[in-house]
C-alpha cells in the first residue's frame, strides 16, 4: 500500500472509521476517499456500484456498520441484521467488480459462540450457539467474514478479515439508550460526579469479563494487517487482557473522581459470561497494541469531560 494509493475508508465518521483516517494520514496516506451516509447509501446497491465506478479506488477499509449496545441490538433486532447484510453484500460484491486491490473487513468479537472456551481462538467461529441479545448483528459480521472468504476462494479476491474486541476512543457514543458498556459508564459517572448522586446504577451482576481495547491501537492494527497480511483466514486483534464489569466501573469511577455507591441491577441482562480473544497469530505476525487501559480510559475522558453532555457520535 503505496502513499499514493486512492484508499476507500468505510464508515469514516464512526469511532473505527475515523480512527483509521487519523492513521492513515499519520503514516503519510493522502489520496483517501471518505463518504458520508447522506453522500452514499451503502446499502444501495446502485448508488454503491456507481461510487466504485467512479473513484476506482485501490484499497478499502470497511469499517461502516450499525452498531450498538445490548439494548440497541435486543430492540433493533430486523435493522441491525439486515442493514449490516446489505452494507456489507453491496462493498464486498462492488470490491470485487471494481477489481479493488485489497480490502479488510471489520467484524466483532461478538460472532463467536456464547459459551465457547477462553480465550477466544479464531476456529472456535460456528462451533455453538451465539448470545441471543445481539445474535442478529453476530450472524451479519459472520455472513461478512464469509463474504470475504467466498469472494477470495471463487475469484480470487485479497479480501482479509480482522476481528476486534470491545473498543473504546475518541468519536464513540455515549448515548445511554444505544452505546456499548464502556461508554455508557464514563457518561454515567461524569453525570453523577456533576450533579453529586450518591450512587451510580451498573446493568447486571457485575461479574461478566470483558476485553477493551483503544481504537487507535486498533487502527494500527489494520494498518499493519494491510501491509503484511495477505492469508485467508480472519485474524482476531485485542490486548490479551480482560477485566470484569464490576472491576471496569470501580477504575472509571477512579478517573472520573465518583466517590459514591455502585448499585448493580441484578434484574438487566448481562450478556456472553465472558469475552476474551486470542490474540497468537497477530502477535506471532508482529503485532501488539499499545495503551493499557487506565491510560486509554484517562485519554478518552479527558478530551470528553469539558463537553456534556459528551458529545454523542451519529
Amino acid at each position: 500500500m503505496l502513499l499514493e494509493d486512492k484508499i476507500f475508508v468505510a464508515g469514516h465518521r464512526g469511532m473505527v472509521g475515523s480512527a483509521l483516517v487519523r492513521a492513515l494520514k499519520k503514516a503519510g496516506h493522502s489520496n483517501l476517499i471518505t463518504r458520508t451516509s447522506s453522500e452514499l447509501d451503502l446499502s444501495n446497491q446502485a448508488q454503491v456500484n456507481e461510487f466504485f465506478e467512479s473513484e476506482k479506488p485501490k484499497f478499502v477499509f470497511m469499517a461502516a456498520a450499525k452498531v450498538g449496545g445490548i439494548v440497541a441490538n435486543n430492540t433493533y433486532r430486523a435493522e441491525f441484521l439486515y442493514n449490516n447484510i446489505m452494507i456489507e453484500a453491496n462493498v464486498v460484491h462492488a470490491c470485487h467488480l471494481y477489481k479493488v486491490e485489497k480490502m479488510l473487513f471489520l467484524g466483532s468479537s461478538c460472532i463467536y459462540p456464547k459459551l465457547a472456551p477462553q480465550p477466544l481462538k479464531e476456529e472456535y467461529l460456528l462451533a455453538g450457539y451465539l448470545e441471543p441479545t445481539n445474535e442478529p448483528y453476530a450472524l451479519a459480521k459472520i455472513a461478512g467474514i464469509k463474504l470475504a472468504e467466498s469472494y477470495r476462494d471463487q475469484y480470487g479476491c485479497n479480501f482479509i478479515s480482522a476481528m476486534p474486541t470491545n473498543l473504546y476512543g475518541p468519536n464513540d457514543n455515549y448515548d445511554l439508550q444505544n452505546s456499548h458498556v464502556l461508554p455508557a459508564l464514563l457518561r454515567k459517572f461524569h453525570s453523577a460526579v456533576q450533579s453529586g448522586a450518591k450512587e451510580v446504577e451498573i446493568w447486571g451482576s457485575g461479574n461478566p469479563r470483558r476485553e477493551f481495547m483503544h481504537v487507535d491501537d486498533l487502527a494500527d492494527a489494520c494498518l499493519f494487517l494491510m501491509k503484511s497480511y495477505d492469508d485467508r483466514g480472519f485474524v482476531n486483534v485485542g490486548t490479551d487482557s480482560d477485566v470484569s464489569i464490576r472491576e471496569l466501573a470501580e477504575l472509571i469511577a477512579e478517573v472520573t473522581g465518583f466517590r459514591g455507591k455502585l448499585e448493580f441491577d441484578h434484574s438487566k441482562p448481562d450478556g456472553t459470561p465472558r469475552k476474551l480473544m486470542d490474540v497468537g497469530r497477530l502477535h506471532r505476525l508482529g503485532w501488539s497494541h499499545q495503551y493499557n487501559l487506565r491510560s486509554g480510559i484517562e485519554s478518552v475522558y479527558a478530551g470528553v469531560k469539558d463537553l456534556p453532555p459528551f458529545t454523542i457520535s451519529a
